[in-house]
């Protein structure tokens, strides 16, 4: 074993990888992203069809921004330090999220009462957590400087690839012959039938995306091999990772601390979308304000298909991303995106027509594309590479704080300043996205790094 440490070649250089390479590295992504899209427009309509108060939906999501907030940055200052020379840095990690995800996965759909559907979705969350934030890691691990912009939009397409495809499925599914709708005596609870396929299919999907990933992409072993293996003998075991985290926030780079307030208004206010959009439409353009009423499911599937056009708009802006930002500021091109998202939500306020919706998601989906990109970035040029994973990891912080302090909050305000509907909380979403953009501008990247980029060797990668 210590001869293949020997032989690998440290990389000190990156070089620049191709296209499909790139999409290999990033292809696990596809199936965090399909759970992530299933997840946001069927979870509320699960707690309803279990008999969740829908002022207290918030509360139910925030599995989601807890778990995240503990796991990643511990996922990532651990697979800083770790090197196998069979299985890499990140690649374990990955694997191991999609496997503990899968289990939830199955699970979900035969939740017999709203405790159990709650506690799934803590370890369904902790599941993709695991996977996810090694992923964000792996681009700054594996690309160059130059190559950093199209990484993120590669993920950003296969954010929205697979949400598109997870939203779709309640139309997809009746060509397969499968029925959408089951009485409650045939399938043993009040969630659908169609609901349970679309779990299983997602269990299999993030183990079977991860796992194309490890098998297609080798990763680069640290530059020096043997001080890296002495610091980690050094600096192994839990209490270290905890200290390299605090470490870590004490030494945080002055980009970082500025994109806080984007992240902040940003992250307030888009869990008000995946929590009550499916709803909203329900109320408002099929006349069906809870489970009960006629309607309500198909609500529910159109919420879907808003998603779908969401994601369409992600995947558009990711690809003309990294165009616009070698033209334009980065700051600049994120608070344009975030602003038209912001117009989006906006527009639902004016009609009570089902197209508006999907039209104005679209819109939302342009500044989504950018939210998975452009934050990360400027983080990435502006981090230390020994310590890309637990940066990563305290990102997440950035996100999850502020769903945290909105999903305790919403419902303090829900049936007061929001008037008890749903459509009012897509505003107030909107109106965080345009405080968002403005807080773009406080943010001063650093200069580049001068890093060059080569032609990759004969050996690939």
């Amino acid at each position: 074993m210590q001869t293949e440490q020997v032989k690998q070649p440290a990389v000190t250089i990156k070089p620049n990888l191709t296209f499909w390479q790139i999409w290999n590295m990033s292809f696990g992504f596809f199936g965090i992203q399909y759970n992530f899209g299933l997840q946001q427009f069927i979870m509320s309509p699960v707690f309803r069809y279990l008999g969740a108060d829908e002022s207290k939906i918030p509360i139910l999501w925030l599995a989601g921004p807890v778990t995240g907030l503990l796991i990643q940055p511990l996922i990532g200052a651990i697979s800083d330090r770790t090197w196998s020379p069979r299985w890499g840095r990140r690649k374990p990690f990955f694997l191991i999220g999609a496997i503990i995800s899968s289990i939830a996965l199955v699970l979900m759909p035969n939740s017999s009462a709203l405790w159990m559907a709650a506690g799934l979705m803590w370890m369904m969350d902790a599941g993709l957590n695991v996977t996810m934030e090694p992923f964000r890691a792996f681009i700054g691990d594996k690309l160059n400087e130059g190559q950093r912009t199209l990484g993120f939009s590669v993920q950003s397409f296969f954010v929205g690839f697979g949400q598109i495809l997870a939203s779709l499925m309640p139309y997809l599914l009746p060509i397969l012959g499968i029925a959408m709708t089951v009485s409650v005596a045939e399938g043993g609870n009040a969630i659908p039938q169609y609901v349970h396929y679309l779990f299983y299919i997602g269990a299999f999907s993030i183990v079977a995306a991860v796992l194309w990933t490890i098998y297609s992409t080798k990763e680069y072993p640290p530059a020096d091999l043997a001080e890296f293996e002495r610091q980690k003998r050094e600096t192994n075991g839990f209490a270290h990772s905890i200290a390299e985290i605090k470490n870590a926030l004490l030494e945080m780079p002055t980009t970082m601390k500025q994109l806080w307030w984007v992240k902040f208004f940003t992250w307030y206010g888009l869990p008000l979308m995946w929590q009550y959009l499916s709803l909203a439409i329900s109320r408002h353009a099929f006349n069906a304000p809870n489970p009960g009423s006629p309607g309500f499911d198909e609500g529910s599937k159109w919420g879907g298909l808003c998603f779908a056009f969401f994601n369409v708009g992600c995947i558009l802006v990711s690809f003309m991303i990294p165009a616009l930002a070698k033209r334009f500021s980065k700051q600049a091109v994120h608070a344009t995106f975030l602003s038209v998202a912001g117009l989006g939500f906006i527009s639902m306020l004016f009609s009570d027509d089902k197209n508006i919706f999907a039209f104005g998601m679209l819109l939302v989906g342009f500044g989504w594309g950018s939210i998975l990109s452009m934050p990360y970035v400027m983080l990435a040029d502006s981090v230390p590479a020994h310590r890309m994973g637990v940066y990563m990891g305290i990102f997440n912080g950035f996100i999850v704080v502020p769903q945290i302090i909105s999903m305790i909050t919403v419902p303090l305000l829900y049936n007061t300043v929001l008037g008890g509907d749903p459509r009012n909380a897509l505003v107030l979403c909107g109106v965080c996205l345009f405080l968002a953009a403005a807080s773009c501008f406080l943010v001063k990247t650093p200069p580049t790094t001068g890093e060059v980029a080569i032609p990759m060797g004969a050996g690939g990668h």
